[in-house]
C-alpha cells in the first residue's frame, strides 16, 4: 500500500495576471489578445512645409521669406525709411530689413551741433547706405559726398507711402522705364522710390494720389497694351 503525499502547508503559488502596457490602457485601445503585440508609436510631429523658394530663417519657428520681399542693405543704396526712436544723437531708423539703420543728426545738410535738424519719431526719411555689413549695423546719411542734401533728407509729411516688391522697384528705376513716364503724363506729382521696396508718391488732391499708387502696384502684373488701354481711360476723364 502507498503512502499519500502529505498535504501542502505554505501559500499556494500565486499565477501572474497579464496586464495592458500603460499606453495602451491611457490612451483607450484596446489589447488585442496575440502574443507580441506592442502599442503604436506616438504620431510624428507636423513637419515643417516650404510652399516658396526664399530665404531660411528661424525666430520662433522656421520659415521662408518669399524673394522679393525682404531687403537686405546695400552700400550706396537709396532707400526710405521711418524714424523710429531717438538714442542720444543717433536716430533709429526702420528700413524694411532686419535690423533698423542709426542715423547720425549731423548726416543732414548744415547741421551743427547748435543747428540740429528738425526730425520727429515717425518722420520719412530719404537717405543712402554708407555702411551694410552683416556684422556691423547699417548706417545711413542724407549727405552725398560733397556735404550736400541733393534731394535727400526728411520727406514732406503729405503724400502716400506704399510698400511694392523689389523688383518693380527696379523696373520703376531703369533709365528706359515707360512706366514713369506715362504716369507722369496723367497728373502733376511728386515721387520719390526707394531701393528697399517703398515708394512715396504726393499729386494734387488725395483721389489722384490713390491713382497713381494703384497704377504703381498693378503695373508689375500688366502687359504693355493694358497698361495703355488704363492710361488712355484715365486721360478722357
Amino acid at each position: 500500500m502507498t503512502n499519500a503525499p502529505a498535504p501542502h502547508s505554505g501559500p499556494l503559488p500565486r499565477r501572474p495576471t497579464p496586464q495592458c502596457p500603460r499606453s495602451a490602457a491611457t490612451s483607450g485601445v484596446q489589447r488585442p489578445n496575440v502574443t507580441g503585440w506592442k502599442p503604436a508609436p506616438p504620431p510624428h510631429p507636423p513637419a515643417t512645409v516650404c510652399r516658396g523658394p526664399g530665404k531660411l530663417r528661424h525666430r520662433r519657428a522656421w520659415g521662408a521669406a518669399a524673394p522679393g520681399t525682404e531687403y537686405v542693405p546695400v552700400k550706396g543704396d537709396h532707400v526710405i525709411g521711418i524714424v523710429t526712436a531717438k538714442s542720444g544723437d543717433i536716430f533709429k531708423v526702420d528700413v524694411g530689413g532686419s535690423e533698423p539703420a542709426s542715423l547720425s543728426y549731423l548726416s543732414f545738410e548744415g547741421a551743427t551741433k547748435r543747428n540740429r535738424p528738425n526730425v520727429q519719431v515717425g518722420d520719412l526719411i530719404y537717405g543712402q547706405f554708407v555702411v551694410a555689413n552683416k556684422d556691423m549695423e547699417p548706417e545711413m546719411v542724407c549727405i552725398d559726398s560733397c556735404g550736400r542734401a541733393n534731394g535727400m533728407g526728411v520727406i514732406g509729411q503729405d503724400g502716400l507711402l506704399f510698400k511694392v516688391t523689389l523688383g518693380l522697384i527696379r523696373k520703376l528705376l531703369a533709365p528706359d522705364c515707360e512706366i514713369i513716364q506715362e504716369v507722369g503724363k496723367l497728373y502733376p506729382l511728386e515721387i520719390v522710390f526707394g531701393m528697399n521696396g517703398r515708394i512715396w508718391v504726393k499729386a494734387k488732391t488725395i483721389q489722384q494720389t490713390l491713382i497713381l499708387a494703384n497704377i504703381l502696384e498693378a503695373c508689375e502684373h500688366m502687359t504693355s497694351d493694358q497698361r495703355k488701354q488704363i492710361f488712355s481711360r484715365l486721360a478722357e476723364s
